[in-house]
């Protein structure tokens, strides 16, 4: 017979007959080593047999404790109400003890002939060998029990957290789809012949939302293509109002992140810099990639006189799935300095993709002295 994995054997209804086996098994052996031990002058055998004799009186007196005390009282927050039931039942637990030994222990050993009978009335040893034993499987129950409820409560919170990412996601593309149809719709209305080109860039826009998204985990590259084309978008609209700098450095194939983090930075760069700007307007990007460490500054001239705001679908957006995807692996400052804003994040990620869902990073590796001048809000 093949025995079951450890965790089957605890916690599946299946081995239930089989753990209480066990347990009363090895509870009625170490009960009988133990007064042994205590040199009191009976043969291990005799004590073996009268601690098997005993045990239906544990299982009587532990088990309303085990099956309605602990789900029922402690493991519900009635701390009070658990602690009174077990003093309520340790009372009663005088007379369950002193009628055990009448009725059922004393009639055996007089039916079997036995010498050195336990005596009637209240006798102490066989209260607290009762009452001990209960200690056991109550602590076991108890732990198990609230094994099941963590592991159901992470389960939950686990689904809680991809419902709330796919939400977040599903709230990236509209967003971001409506910005980017807004500037086409600009040159459309002027006839613009390059009106085609930018719709094949945004078609491609489309593919990557619609295909690449749909994953955990983005190629890293494309990410960084797809910002490049939705600049292209802004230069072609903007013109010469506005000077953009683009700047990609270290090795970026073969590289993971989670898709539409960088790219709501890079449209807030573009709204609340060249569209709320008279005079001409500047964007810088700069992305830098050691080993799994993405450095991502975006900097962008604005309006002194407006005040940037943190409420936006896309900030907001992007902080919540930082702390969702890379709690811990992550850091992200924004600086409002009156002229200009700065985008400074910076990103473990992965350099391959593990197993579909959630992707958990390792814990994020201080880069000391790496392109100092990149993001100067962390020095």
């Amino acid at each position: 017979m093949q025995l079951p994995k450890s965790n089957a054997f605890i916690f599946s209804s299946r081995y239930r007959l089989w753990r209480h086996i066990v347990f009363w098994s090895l509870h009625t052996v170490i009960w009988a080593a133990f007064w042994v031990l205590m040199a009191i002058p009976i043969p291990f055998e005799r004590q073996l047999l009268y601690m098997a004799l005993w045990t239906p009186g544990f299982i009587l007196f532990s088990y309303p404790l085990i099956y309605v005390a602990i789900p029922y009282l402690l493991l519900k927050g009635k701390v009070l109400q658990f602690f009174l039931a077990i003093l309520a039942w340790g009372a009663i637990g005088l007379y369950i003890d002193e009628a055990y030994r009448a009725y059922i222990i004393i009639p055996f050993q007089q039916y079997l002939g036995l010498d050195r009978p336990i005596p009637s009335g209240p006798l102490a040893s066989c209260y607290l060998c009762m009452t001990t034993s209960v200690a056991g499987p109550m602590t076991l129950r108890f732990f198990k029990l609230w094994s099941i409820k963590q592991r159901a409560w992470m389960q939950a919170h686990q689904e809680k957290i991809t419902a709330e990412l796919q939400l977040l996601k599903a709230q990236v593309h509209p967003h971001f789809l409506f910005n980017t149809l807004n500037n086409i719709y600009s040159f459309s209305m002027e006839n613009s012949p390059k009106t085609p080109e930018l719709i094949l860039k945004l078609s491609s826009l489309l593919s990557y939302i619609l295909n690449d998204c749909k994953t955990a985990e983005a190629r890293l590259e494309k990410e960084i293509e797809i910002m490049k084309n939705y600049i292209d978008l802004e230069r072609e609209r903007y013109g010469s109002k506005i000077a953009i700098s683009w700047s990609v450095e270290g090795e970026i194939s073969d590289k993971f992140i989670a898709p539409l983090l960088m790219l709501p930075f890079l449209e807030n760069a573009f709204k609340h810099g060249a569209s709320e700007q008279i005079e001409k307007s500047w964007v810088s990007v700069d992305i830098s990639v050691q080993e799994n460490v993405l450095r991502c500054k975006i900097s962008n001239s604005k309006n002194e006189y407006v005040p940037y705001s943190e409420k936006g679908i896309g900030i907001s957006n992007v902080k919540k799935r930082l702390t969702f995807i890379y709690p811990g692996n992550h850091k992200l400052k924004l600086n409002d300095e009156g002229r200009y804003f700065v985008v400074a994040m910076v990103v473990n990620i992965s350099s391959k993709v593990e197993m579909p869902g959630l992707y958990v990073s390792a814990p994020l590796i201080a880069q000391d002295g790496h392109k100092a001048t990149l993001l100067p809000a962390y020095e």
